[in-house]
């Protein structure tokens, strides 16, 4: 039986249902409620709709709404929101999983929510359910050895500082970046100046409309929001 005001991370992998985890599968069939991550804009929510094949028809489901914005009061505000929201079914007795795409702890909505419970309730206990993550789902779709032997393997994101990034180029063998689509054109401009790097992108991995492109030059200058690069040394071919 599961433990009453619980609350399980699940990461639910990159988009093929097929990537749940066993784990994932077996908390997802016992819980009594699922929160699922959306934009404030609309209620679809990606890692539902990944996951939802694997929920009780019984089981009651909560989109939460986060705002797609940088600006930290309004995030703030939105996971404290949130947390009260879940926090009424946790205190009333119910386990609860809380959906998230890829793995949990890994540039997830659900890392936030995690910390702000732990100060606003810290009874709430956690459990986190890893999840295979999309840059693990990209390297295995091209057959792509990620690292090897003495390499090292920096991941980081296009939110990340432009500047940061070029210099962080230049010490590392093999990178990924996430969340690709943002600063994209100045990513791609970095990238080719350096000219040291055989670069893949892919977008909606394991969706419907995924795409691979083998020449960055070919990417489309406005990418989808699901987006990821893989930069590996050229030595590696």
């Amino acid at each position: 039986m599961f433990n009453s005001g619980k609350i399980y991370g699940i990461g639910v992998g990159p988009g093929d249902p097929d990537l749940l985890t066993v784990r994932a599968v077996k908390v997802l069939e016992k819980v009594d409620v699922v929160f699922a991550a959306c934009s404030t804009k609309n209620d679809y929510s990606h890692s539902f709709d990944i996951a939802s094949g694997f929920i009780r028809k019984d089981c009651e489901v909560v989109k939460l709404g986060y705002p797609m914005t940088r600006d930290e009061k309004v995030l703030r505000e939105a996971w404290e929101k949130n947390c009260e929201i879940a926090y009424e079914f946790l205190s009333g007795g119910k386990s609860a999983a809380f959906l998230t795409l890829g793995d949990p702890l890994i540039y997830s909505t659900f890392g936030y929510m995690m910390q702000t419970m732990n100060r606003l309730y810290p009874e709430v206990e956690f459990e986190v359910v890893p999840g295979i993550t999309s840059f693990q789902a990209a390297a295995a779709k091209s057959r792509q050895v990620l690292v090897e032997s003495g390499q090292n393997l920096l991941l980081t994101s296009g939110v990340a500082d432009p500047e940061r990034f070029a210099e962080s180029l230049g010490t590392v063998d093999n990178v990924v970046i996430l969340k690709a689509y943002r600063n994209f054109l100045e990513l791609r401009r970095t990238v080719r100046d350096m000219d040291k790097m055989n670069v893949k992108f892919y977008t909606r991995l394991g969706m419907e409309g995924e795409n691979i492109y083998e020449d960055i030059n070919d990417v489309p200058e406005k990418t989808h929001y699901l987006s990821l690069m893989l930069l590996t040394s050229k030595e590696n071919g």
